[in-house]
Formats: C-alpha cells, structure tokens, sequence
C-alpha cells in the first residue's frame, strides 16, 4: 500500500492518510464588530472543498489567542465564544467527510498589525483597525514594520494564559488536534531566535532562557488540551543566517525539549524571522530539516516546502524522512490533489456519495 495512504495514529486520534494541509492564512474576517476574527462563510466553502477532496487533516489557518495577536486585522481568533461557535459549523463538516480538523494557535507579535498581502502588506494604523504590536525585544522585523513593544515579564505570562484559553476555547469548537504556531517570525519564533530577542532577563540570552517562552506556552496548553488529542508544534528550522541566528541545530535540541513537554509531532518549516536573506526554494527544500529531527530524536515530524508531485510525496515517506507530508500552494490550486494521488498510487480516500460518478 501507497506509504500517502497509511493511516496515522498520536495519542487516540488517527489520520486517515498522510496528505494534510498546512495553516494558510486567508485573511478574510471581519476586521470589526460582533464578527471580528470569526470564519465566515468563505472559511467554510474553503475547508470544506479540501475535506471533501480526502485531505486526511486540515489545520486551519493561523488562528490568533488575542486580537493583537492577529497578523492583519482580517485574521482568525479564538479569543471569544462568538468566534468558537462560527468554528463549530467548519469542524462538524469536516469530521463529516472523515477529516480530522486541526487548528494552529498564533500570536504575530512583532509582524503585527499589518494590511493583506494582496494590498500590499504595508503596516495599518487604528483608522483602518490596526493597533501596537508587541515583541520580546523592541527591534523591528523590518524597514516597513513597526517598532513592537518590548513585553514585561507580566505580560509574557498572560499571553501564556491566553494560548491556553485558545486551546480550551479549540476543543469547544470541535478540534481534535492543536498546533502551536512557534515559526516564521512570530511572537514564538521572534523569542526562540537570538537574531530577534535582545533580552537580558530570564527570556533571553542562552537558549535556555530563549526557549523559556516556547516551553511555557506548550506546558500551559498540555494541561488544557486533553491527554487523548495529539498537540503539534511548528518551527522554524533555521533562520537562514549565517551568525547570530536560529540553526537546525537549535531546532533538533528544541524538538527534545517539546517532545518531553508532551509535543506529538514537529511541523518543521523555515525562515520567516530575519528579513532580506537568500532562501533556496526549490521542490522539497525542507525536507532535510525535518529529515534531520526525525533521524535524531524520538519526534514525529511532518515536512512542507513546495512538495507538488506525487511520486515526490510518496517518496518523502517511503525513505522515512517525515511521517506526512503537508501541501499548501498545491492544496490551494488542487483542492482533490489527495483523491487524484489515491487513484495515481492505488491508494484509498473517502470519496463523497455525490461525487462517485467520478471515482
């Protein structure tokens, strides 16, 4: 059998294949009133159209614990009951089309604030619902970025309560796996990574202290996030620079650390924390990252990074460099790119009864 078409079980939650979408922000909310940070109809028709395809999970784009944790004021949050009750109708249908639904817990810290990438991405001031985004050190990501607001150690422990506010607030809402999002520049990422925390408290300086954060967070949603459902962690595996960076080095010490911290699952990305480096995207360029955590430590890994064709994936899998593979661009442009891959490699998906005509 097809190595994409294995089912996959953590803790008592099983995927029924290895095909899983990545969070993909769609920065489509309400930017204001009861409805702010709510999926809305778009949210539903978008998820849905993956689940009926056989995506085996689907991690819902990044999904903001505070309103200022929000990358653009047109983000997912879960910091209501408003928002969780608009997320119930998503997961039922999910889990209807046999889908697990997956949620990602965000907070953007310094990349804050901004307008949608189609707009430009340009930082947003309060006359078009912007606000101060916050930061472990007050260095911005960018030229373009605000300056963030250096967070007191008092501050620090509340966003901890609210990551885990968030998670109890996803299992009301119907999620059967959590991910925190710890990569690609964000408050996480921009406190594990010496290019972008200039601490010099106990959250800064060696990695132990950088990592505090990270660490608090996981354990705060542990405790609230049942011991039966699978919590996932996505990282930056690099920063992508040469000196005074985040290294793959980091990342296999740090995947030990979550993994005993009750981490299931790595979701290992790359970059997003230092501007302006020189990224070598070609099919499967972080596969190795991934690759490496796996060969190195007890943690189940899932690997991203312009993975497209079939025969790729499938050997992703088959040479044990990941447990799954997750498809973003390619979910977006083939949102059945898993039943077409079933029926490339002889695998088997859930086809809805009203699609059979075309199995």
């Amino acid at each position: 059998m097809s190595s994409l078409f294995q089912p996959f079980t953590l803790r008592d939650v099983t995927i029924p294949n290895r095909v899983w979408m990545p969070p993909m922000c769609q920065y489509s909310a309400a930017p204001e009133g009861p409805e702010t940070g709510a999926p809305n109809d778009w949210h539903f028709a978008h998820y849905g159209a993956r689940a009926t395809g056989g995506t085996g999970l689907i991690i819902v784009e990044a999904t903001a614990v505070s309103a200022e944790g929000r990358i653009s004021p047109y983000d997912l949050g879960i910091w209501n009951d408003t928002q969780v009750e608009a997320f119930r109708r998503i997961t039922r249908f999910l889990v209807s089309q046999g889908t697990v639904p997956g949620i990602q817990l965000a907070h953007s810290g310094r990349k804050a604030s901004t307008e949608r990438p189609w707009k430009g991405g340009a930082p947003v001031g309060p006359e078009a619902h912007g606000w101060q985004p916050l930061g472990p050190s007050p260095i911005a990501f960018d030229d373009r970025h605000q300056v963030p607001t250096e967070l007191t150690v008092d501050q620090i422990q509340d966003v901890v309560g609210q990551f885990a506010d968030a998670a109890r607030r996803a299992l009301a809402a119907g999620f059967e796996v959590a991910e925190i999002h710890g990569a690609h520049g964000y408050l996480i990422n921009s406190f594990l990574s010496p290019h972008s925390n200039h601490r010099t408290d106990a959250y800064g300086g060696s990695y132990e202290n950088r990592a505090r954060f990270a660490l608090e967070v996981v354990d705060a949603v542990r405790e609230v996030w049942p011991d039966d459902k699978p919590l996932f962690f996505r990282v930056s595996a690099t920063d992508w620079l040469e000196t005074d960076g985040w290294t793959p080095d980091d990342t296999v010490r740090l995947a030990a650390d979550l993994h005993a911290h009750g981490i299931d699952l790595l979701d290992v990305s790359t970059g997003g924390n230092a501007s302006g480096v020189r990224i070598p995207t070609t099919p499967g360029y972080q596969v190795p990252f991934a690759a490496r955590v796996r060969s190195e430590t007890s943690m189940p890994v899932a690997a991203v990074g312009l993975i497209t064709e079939t025969e790729h994936a499938e050997k992703i899998l088959a040479n044990g460099d990941a447990d799954a593979v997750l498809l973003g661009r390619e979910l977006l442009r083939s949102p059945s790119w898993a039943r077409d891959a079933a029926r490339e490699l002889g695998g088997d998906v859930r086809v809805p009864d009203q699609y059979h005509r075309s199995v």
